[in-house]
């Protein structure tokens, strides 16, 4: 046994280029991990209902961000396959079409504040939930152009594997959010007390903060001659249109899965207070385990992509292998450790917790947890499969089958268990279990079909 590890750990596409490769994106998005659970912990401390509402509020925001930062996030596919083939001249084009991305989704934002209020009226959660959640979601969305222009720009470093730049802005980043978390939140060291609102301009903040270090970088007289990232500024029809072409289905398949994830936190909060609460401590302990593996999967369809920029598919399916082996492994440690260890995971967010209503969510998170362990296993080979054939540019398949899966699986059943059979947040859970284990088994089948060998997203 040891010997095919050693040997997959040294050759092209084997674990340590991998983990050259995703790593540092691992850490970068478990760095947002970290943003968000010191967010959702600051909250806590706060108040049980800024804490109740920052979860469906904050993924209500995300399913109109996601959409322009699933598309956007599609220019690290070109990149990626653009440096494969040996290309560079067109990476700077490739990153600017995405800029222009992000100038379409600031209009958008602040078209999307008018809808605060009737979104949340429609979901009839309690009146002092409900006004956190309109406020939080609001000053949310004044920032999504600045989060989409910089997922735009970290592709130029992500797209060709040189991801230790995109870790060093994620973690400056995040330190500046939680300082400027900490002090708006609570109002500490002259600032105001602002609550939920505070938190929400921290995130905004630290988006801005995140473009200023990423045009420094970019700004190097060397990466704008290779890569003609100044000559490359000017609006390319054809280059735009595949972005829309690929990233599209890319952007929609994201938007809708959070959009199905937020609607089945919206279910059960129509259960009752305490599961709504209880669900958001354990959706929140899971991001701890599942935002590696968006890094994890951006190495890995960089990998893909660059294999098949190079016409080498054989070499793609074994870097595929490879980050199916690592992400297996490490979601099955974290599966053993929700279930062994819950406490470990639920104590810093009952440290500063105010009120008597912390207990029995904490006691209810405890028993959902083992639901997470359940399915965290599947959800790597999902989140793996589909970044595979995203960066061989098999989008619209990922996006259809989602779709059906989401709405077949983890929507509709669970709301009529609801709103019809009255049932309990054990009940909406399963489905949950079902939707992840199914669509694991959707996109293996699709892999090994072997249909995206063919596929590029990049002209010949």
């Amino acid at each position: 046994m040891l010997t095919p590890i050693r040997t997959r750990w040294s050759a092209p596409g084997g674990y340590r280029e991998f983990l050259a490769i995703a790593f540092p994106m691992i850490l970068s998005t478990a760095s947002w991990s970290v943003q968000h659970f010191v967010d959702r912990m600051f909250l806590t401390w706060y108040s049980t209902d800024a804490l109740a509402a920052s979860l469906p509020a904050g993924m209500t925001n995300f399913i109109f961000v996601s959409l322009f930062l699933g598309a956007t996030g599609y220019v690290n596919t070109f990149v990626a396959q653009y440096v494969g083939a040996g290309r560079p001249e067109r990476v700077g084009p490739s990153i600017w079409q995405g800029v222009y991305l992000s100038v379409i989704s600031v209009v958008a934002g602040l078209l999307v504040t008018l809808l605060a209020s009737p979104i949340f009226e429609l979901v009839g959660h309690d009146a002092e939930v409900r006004a956190n959640e309109i406020d939080y979601f609001r000053i949310l969305c004044y920032g999504m152009g600045p989060l989409i222009l910089s997922t735009a720009l970290s592709c130029f470093y992500s797209g060709r594997g040189q991801t230790w730049p995109v870790l060093g802005v994620s973690v400056a980043s995040v330190g500046f959010n939680i300082v400027v978390d900490y002090a708006l939140i609570f109002g500490h060291w002259g600032a105001p007390e602002m609550g939920i609102r505070g938190a929400a301009w921290a995130t905004n903040g630290s988006a801005v903060f995140a473009v200023l270090l990423y045009v420094l970088l970019l700004a190097r007289p060397s990466n704008r001659r290779r890569f003609a990232l100044l000559s490359g500024w000017r609006f390319d029809h054809a280059l735009f249109g595949r972005l829309l072409r690929f990233g599209g289905p890319s952007g929609v398949n994201f938007m809708l899965d959070i959009m199905s994830f937020t609607l089945f936190i919206l279910i059960v909060g129509r259960i009752g207070k305490l599961e709504l609460t209880a669900t958001n401590l354990a959706f929140n302990i899971n991001s701890l385990a599942f935002m590696p593996l968006i890094g994890a999967g951006i190495g890995l369809s960089t990998m893909v992509g660059q294999r098949l920029g190079a016409d080498d598919p054989d070499a793609a399916e074994y870097c595929t292998v490879t980050g199916l082996h690592l992400a297996l492994g490490y979601m099955g440690l974290m599966a053993l450790a929700y279930v062994l260890l819950p406490d470990l995971f639920l104590m810093p967010y009952g440290i500063g917790a105010q009120g008597p209503e912390f207990g029995p969510a904490r006691d209810l998170a405890r028993k959902l947890l083992r639901f997470v362990a359940f399915y965290c296993v599947f959800d790597a080979g999902f989140m793996m499969l589909t970044a595979a054939l995203k960066g061989a540019g098999d989008t619209r398949y990922v996006m259809y089958a989602s779709i059906l899966l989401a709405l077949g699986i983890m929507v509709v059943p669970p709301l009529i268990a609801v709103e019809l059979f009255d049932a309990s947040v054990f009940v909406v859970w399963i489905f949950i279990c079902a939707f992840l284990a199914a669509g694991c088994g959707t996109f293996y089948l699709r892999f090994r079909g072997g249909k995206w060998r063919s596929m590029r997203v990049i002209e010949p």
